[in-house]
């Protein structure tokens, strides 16, 4: 049993952060005044804040965001990358800058006010980060009271029942609710957001917690894309008649999504319809050809994350962010790894020899991030031309 009664409270303290473990940190609270309860991870990035905290595969999830200058951009609406953010809370150092860039419509503690999002700041970041790094991502809830009144048994209680991601099916939680058409490119200084108006290809993306971006790259590689809900038919996305499916990224346990999603995408397999998949989408076609996946100790969140792509040699650096690794041992006699990780070698992408099939499990949209890994849309577009030229021979 953990006891808090000798644990020492600053006298400025209107929020906590508390661990599972029982481990306690105190700081000062903003955005919504609020209590928030999910797995603790870190990320590396440098910028991109608003994107990351509206990336649904951090659905679940309370950010330790490692840099330490955050809210210098503001908020806007161009930076969202789903309707609604999806991480649970935020933590950092320094109280939230005040915006500077001409792009700010708001500042971010009013924007995470507006959608109920609690953070911490004056928190030691860097000895959270050795925390999880030593221990793994812990379950720990964010409680900000102005008052500085905290019941630390009841939290420390509500941290330590928290299921967690392992099992957990997320997805169906962050997925669209109907089908819908998406045309809209790539963001550009002279011109913001243009649409597509002369596709080339027609693609299914399956939604499991697309970011829109992605949305945007498909349509700038030159597909009309339409966006399924997570739980839709092989037979009823196969009725859009799709020269491609595209499997997005997401939250949670792909052994939980894999459920209702593995039956579909080995159904569009046997069709031999090129497929395309990130993230999550990754790993739910590593589930659906045989492979197995498992929970990381930390997981790669960020947007410097060196990959190396063995079917070229090149190395590019990658945007991150994930949980989960397909385990590059279980892929199956004629499935391949195609990418690494040289972080620490775990797979980060594969392949079906013959078949126009592959996935990869970072971010090739990057949104915050670098571009190295656009050139993974052009594949999937060049994989369906060689399909429909073997169809037309």
């Amino acid at each position: 049993m953990v006891h808090f009664s000798n644990l020492k409270q600053p006298s400025n303290a209107t929020a906590v952060i508390l661990f599972a473990d029982g481990t306690a940190f105190f700081g000062r609270g903003f955005g919504a005044e609020t209590k928030t309860v999910g797995e603790i991870c870190f990320n590396t990035g440098i910028c991109g804040y608003q994107e990351t905290l509206t990336d649904p595969s951090y659905a679940g999830q309370i950010i330790n965001f490692t840099f330490p200058h955050i809210g210098n951009v503001g908020a806007n609406i161009d930076d969202m990358e789903c309707s609604k953010p999806a991480a649970r809370g935020l933590i950092v150092r320094e109280d939230l800058t005040s915006p500077s860039n001409w792009r700010s419509e708001e500042h971010l503690d009013s924007w995470l006010k507006k959608h109920n999002i609690p953070g911490i700041a004056g928190i030691d970041t860097r000895a959270l980060t050795r925390h999880i790094r030593d221990n793994g991502a812990p379950h720990g809830v964010i409680y900000y009271n102005e008052s500085g009144q905290f019941d630390l048994e009841a939290l420390y209680e509500e941290a330590k029942s928290w299921p967690g991601l392992e099992g957990m099916d997320l997805a169906i939680e962050v997925t669209c609710d109907a089908p819908y058409s998406w045309n809209q490119k790539k963001w550009t200084i002279e011109d913001g957001y243009t649409e597509q108006t002369a596709p080339e290809f027609k693609v299914v993306a399956i939604d499991y917690g697309a970011k829109n971006n992605i949305l945007r790259c498909l349509a700038q590689a030159g597909f009309d894309v339409t966006v399924v809900p997570a739980n839709t038919s092989a037979d009823e996305i196969m009725s859009y008649n799709p020269d491609g499916v595209f499997l997005s990224n997401g939250p949670g346990d792909p052994a939980a999504t894999g459920q209702y999603a593995i039956p579909t995408i080995q159904a569009l397999i046997e069709k031999n319809v090129p497929i395309f998949g990130i993230c999550l989408g990754h790993q739910l076609l590593g589930l659906s050809l045989g492979a197995k996946t498992k929970k990381m100790h930390l997981g790669h969140r960020g947007a410097n994350q060196p990959v190396k792509d063995l079917t070229t040699g090149k190395v590019e650096i990658t945007s991150q962010n994930h949980g989960f690794e397909v385990i590059e041992g279980s892929l199956p006699e004629g499935v391949e790894q195609s990418h690494v990780s040289l972080f620490d070698g775990s797979n980060e992408g594969l392949h079906v020899p013959g078949k126009p099939i592959f996935s990869v499990q970072y971010h090739p949209e990057a949104s915050p991030g670098p571009e190295d890994s656009y050139y993974l849309f052009e594949r999937f577009a060049e994989n369906i031309r060689k399909v429909k030229a073997a169809k037309a021979a």
